[in-house]
């Protein structure tokens, strides 16, 4: 056993494995405990319900009839429709995210085999593991950048290892996964054709993904996008900064930097990479997703939570590896410079690789403890307390095919099998209060859901729905006449009259 996974491919999947059943563990638990939301893994198992269908993936969390491709480009998502029709639930999604979250432990580990040997490809495998962007990833509800993370780092690896069409092959898809997701195809593209001779069929090859990762983001952004969206529009585009992009430049240079929460994302970045990996053009490949990221108004992207830096961990990682090569440190598989008998520049060049490889590592050790990956190890987080089972009994009172508003949490786990929107929005134009002094009557909630179902303790109510929408419409249910079915403290369940 200790034999074989002395040989790079064993070595690589075993660690994988590992790490997918760890994610697994992570993010099926949260969902036991009811910690996942309506945003985003609610939206994302209507999607993949509608898709199982053959549907379109109009998903109700969002709105009736909204399109979610009119929300974001991620038709890859319908790849996951067979397994979820096989097993239609949101651990199906979860244990999905966690298998292919994983998959990027294996190019990133035989990479640092072939560099360095057993013991780095151990070392590079356990770090791209336990990296903070995909732990908070996997356990952050489910995202279509699951598919992005295993890609990017097959892609980044044939980069550094020479192989340019391998690197393109495994880049394209890309631009199925998220519309921004181009620009970073794009750069592999210029990637390639920097490093092509003149006149060579790879520079053409390189120019050529270039311009295509460029011509789908603004195919998706400006055409797609709002062809699907019911406002005719990009959504997200109040939120790119787009008026201080069209001033000076120091403005928008400015904005980058400010406020100084973007310093920690960066920092931690660079550390992650052992700083040594900035010196590595593999690094380059994350300047797409921190662009937009620093130039958005919305400040959930510039921090280091939520799923959003769990692209940038692959090439990160992959720059170390390739910093680390450059360096010369490594003579053959597994054996660094012996101390002491070389020339100042190899002993120097040891000191450079070992000195990164310690920052990432302390990079790992700091953040361990902090990210949900320790949940593993926290008997807190196994248990099952008595509020979390009168919210199971309530939720059970409510019947597969129903129509229910619910609050965020809960919504997630009615999802698959209940047509669930958020209580704070109007379901219907028809719901209508009744006149003062009139009883409530049938068509008075024409059009109303048959359940409504909230947590009003739940902390992630503020946001999509702030605590004040979810009991303004809570009490106009009741006024409506809804009936309290069960109302235990802040559990709240209507039925509808």
């Amino acid at each position: 056993m200790l034999h074989a996974l002395r040989r790079p491919r064993p070595l690589s999947w075993g660690l994988a494995g590992l790490f997918a059943a760890l994610y697994a563990c992570v993010a099926v638990n949260r969902h036991r405990r009811m910690l996942t939301q309506a945003y985003d893994l609610g939206i994302f198992e209507q999607a993949a319900r509608a898709y199982a269908h053959g549907e379109a993936p109009v998903v109700l969390l969002k709105g009736p009839g909204f399109q979610l491709l009119g929300d974001h480009f991620h038709p890859l998502l319908a790849t996951l429709a067979p397994l979820y029709r096989l097993f239609p639930s949101a651990v199906t999604l979860l244990l999905a995210q966690a298998v292919l979250m994983a998959l990027a432990v294996v190019p990133l580990a035989r990479w640092a085999f072939e560099v360095g040997g057993p013991r780095l490809a151990v070392l590079v495998g356990v770090l791209t593991g336990v990296s903070w962007g995909i732990v908070e990833a996997v356990a952050d509800d489910f995202h279509e950048i699951a598919f992005a993370v295993p890609l990017l780092a097959f892609s980044a690896t044939a980069l550094g290892r020479g192989r340019p069409v391998a690197a393109v092959l495994w880049a394209l898809p890309l631009v199925l996964v998220k519309e921004d997701l181009g620009l970073t195809v794009a750069v592999v593209g210029a990637l390639v054709f920097a490093r092509a001779g003149k006149g060579s069929g790879t520079r053409a090859l390189g120019f050529g993904v270039a311009v295509l990762g460029l011509a789908a983001t603004a195919l998706t952004v400006l055409v797609v996008l709002p062809s699907f969206n019911p406002d005719g529009a990009f959504d997200y585009w109040g939120q790119m900064g787009t008026r201080e992009a069209a001033g000076a430049p120091w403005e928008l240079a400015g904005r980058l930097v400010r406020p100084p929460l973007k310093w920690l994302l960066l920092g931690l970045a660079a550390a992650t990479a052992g700083f040594l990996g900035l010196r590595s053009p593999l690094v380059l490949l994350c300047l797409p997703t921190l662009g937009w990221r620093l130039a958005a108004d919305n400040p959930h992207y510039w921090g280091v939570g939520y799923h959003y830096s769990a692209v940038l961990m692959p090439l990160l990682l992959a720059a170390l590896v390739d910093a680390v090569r450059r360096t010369g440190a490594f003579t053959g598989p597994g054996r660094v410079l012996a101390r002491g008998r070389e020339a100042g520049a190899d002993r120097a060049a040891v000191r450079r690789a070992r000195r990164a490889l310690a920052v990432a590592g302390l990079v790992a050790l700091v953040t361990l403890p902090v990210y949900p990956l320790h949940e593993l190890v926290a008997p807190g987080a196994w248990g099952t307390s008595p509020r979390l089972e009168r919210a199971r009994t309530m939720l059970a009172r409510i019947p597969d095919g129903a129509t229910v508003a619910a609050s965020n949490r809960l919504a997630a786990q009615l999802a698959g099998r209940t047509a669930v929107g958020l209580v704070c929005r109007e379901p219907s134009p028809s719901l209508v209060e009744p006149m003062s002094g009139e009883a409530p009557s049938a068509g008075a909630v024409r059009g109303g859901p048959d359940w409504v179902v909230v947590d009003l303790a739940d902390p992630s109510v503020q946001a999509p729905c702030a605590i004040a929408d979810t009991r303004r419409m809570l009490d106009r249910y009741e006024r409506l006449g809804y009936r309290r079915v069960v109302d235990d403290g802040d559990l709240r369940l209507l039925g509808r009259p």
